[in-house]
């Protein structure tokens, strides 16, 4: 059949046989016939995707502002992957959390998820020796031995004695320490802010006392306006009341305040979708209420206090709804807050400007101490200046003493350059030079002492000294024993010769 179209075949098998039943016939025909010519179409099933489920996020983890806020962050994640830890951490009240009943279930968690942790507290561990290390780098201690294990132990959050491995005692540690770290976290900001407070007071004292009468006075005055303009805004909220939320519901979310529902106001404003409002989560929501009083374009307006004014409010509604106190509002203790009279009748809220952030005694301190510090930068300035002094004392020595050694070094050369041996070494001042000898006489030559000039000839002959031995010497020789055949005056010369010292001219 190759070759013959699918038509032509019905043609003739329509001639051949000329009735109805062929048409049946020729239908069926034409049917496997198309059966027969079709290309089957290959798939590879293997290549089929299927669409995968899609898996809900993760919500993502807040900073808590901590040192090791990312240690303890990855630590939570993983062990959230335990279904049985995961079940007890959100079955145990924060009480329980605090006593450490929750760290003896990392012994259920399961192999995989202890090894990951054992890898993130050895790199928990090399962060803060690295840490460590650039520290004493930066103080100029390079040459100085540093024992890693007693300064790890400053590092209470985790158990710095076995730093391989993740044990139960490293959760209960990591869990108190971030307890007490955020519960003391607040404070910290507190006092910080008031430090700034008290410094922005001291500056302006201090430059009032740079001007003259009639500047100072129009500085007091352009002081006086600023506070009264950043007092004049509209009405504050009272932060977590109905009031508050309402506006929120309205102006941010875009929804008719007379709808306000407190549940779907929290799914709304629960961005991580983890059930719980957290301390950013609680203070997004009062961002309108701080754009009231505060504008970053406006002389009068500091930001400082404007984050300052949020962490009191945030801490605020923590303290009034946070009924189990573990820094997270849940969607129960929101809905029973909104039925509580706080809520539906709150009282005025007083802003930074009504409340000084210091008292005058706290003040009074402060200025005590800047003195205290001055004068303490003073002294050591002092100290530096005497230990520089002694300094340069001492490399002007030790520049006499290089000079003196290279003169030394010099003198040496100089007689190896004229073959003569030196001369002994004599101390002076610390440092072996050689004594120096104006006359240096020939080798074999020695001086003759002082004494020996001035005596008399007598002494210097030996033959008259001694006149037995002077005959022997002169037999050994082969001299003659007598002088008679020397003519007059030449005795004393052969005398002399003998000796090897003939009379100098």
């Amino acid at each position: 059949m190759k070759g013959v179209s699918v038509f032509s075949v019905a043609v003739m098998y329509f001639q051949m046989c000329g009735s109805r039943t062929a048409w049946t016939s020729w239908l069926v025909l034409v049917v496997q016939l198309l059966c027969l010519e079709a290309v089957p179409i290959s798939m590879d099933k293997t290549k089929i995707q299927e669409p995968e489920p899609k898996a809900d996020e993760a919500p993502a983890s807040v900073d808590t502002g901590l040192h090791y806020d990312r240690y303890l962050r990855e630590v939570i994640d993983f062990l959230e992957k335990d279904q049985h830890f995961r079940e007890k951490l959100h079955n145990t009240d924060m009480e329980d959390i605090k006593q450490g009943k929750l760290a003896k279930e990392l012994d259920f968690v399961s192999h995989h998820v202890r090894t990951k942790l054992d890898e993130l507290k050895r790199q928990e561990v090399s962060r803060l020796r690295t840490l460590i290390k650039a520290k004493q780098d930066l103080e100029g201690g390079n040459d100085i031995a540093v024992d890693h294990q007693a300064v790890l132990k400053q590092f209470e959050y985790l158990n710095h004695m076995n730093p391989h491995t993740f044990e139960v005692e490293d959760l209960d540690r990591l869990i108190r320490s971030a307890t007490n770290d955020l519960e003391n976290f607040d404070k910290e900001r507190h006092e910080e802010f008031k430090r700034y407070e008290m410094m922005k007071e001291h500056d302006r004292q201090e430059h009032l006392k740079t001007l003259d009468e009639e500047e100072r006075r129009k500085e007091e005055e352009h002081y006086d306006e600023m506070k009264k303009k950043h007092a004049d805004h509209p009405k504050v909220n009272h932060p977590g009341s109905q009031n508050q939320l309402k506006e929120v519901w309205e102006e941010a979310d875009g929804l008719d305040p007379e709808d306000f529902d407190p549940k779907t106001f929290f799914k709304l404003h629960d961005t991580n979708g983890d059930g719980f409002f957290d301390d950013q989560e609680l203070e997004a929501l009062f961002t309108k209420e701080l754009e009231k009083i505060y504008d970053p374009t406006n002389e009068e307006d500091d930001m400082v206090e404007m984050e300052e004014e949020r962490l009191r409010m945030r801490e605020h509604v923590m303290n009034e709804v946070d009924s189990n106190k573990d820094r997270l509002v849940s969607l129960d203790e929101f809905l029973v807050a909104t039925k509580k009279k706080e809520f539906l009748e709150p009282d005025s809220w007083e802003t930074l400007e009504q409340n000084q952030a210091y008292t005058d005694e706290e003040m009074r301190e402060f200025e005590e101490h800047l003195v205290q510090q001055e004068e303490d930068l003073n002294q050591k300035a002092v100290d530096l200046q005497k230990q520089r002094d002694e300094l340069e004392k001492q490399q002007e020595q030790l520049n006499a003493q290089k000079v003196e050694l290279q003169q030394a070094v010099e003198h040496m050369e100089r007689l190896k350059t004229l073959k003569v041996d030196p001369p002994p070494e004599v101390q002076i001042e610390g440092n072996a030079i050689p004594e120096v000898h104006d006359n240096v006489l020939p080798p074999g030559h020695q001086a003759i002492p002082e004494e020996h000039h001035s005596a008399p000839q007598e002494h210097l002959d030996p033959a008259k000294a001694h006149p037995d031995d002077a005959a022997q010497n002169q037999g050994q020789h082969g001299l003659p024993q007598t002088q008679h055949h020397l003519p007059p005056g030449h005795q004393d010369m052969h005398q002399e010769v003998q000796q090897g010292h003939p009379n100098s001219p």
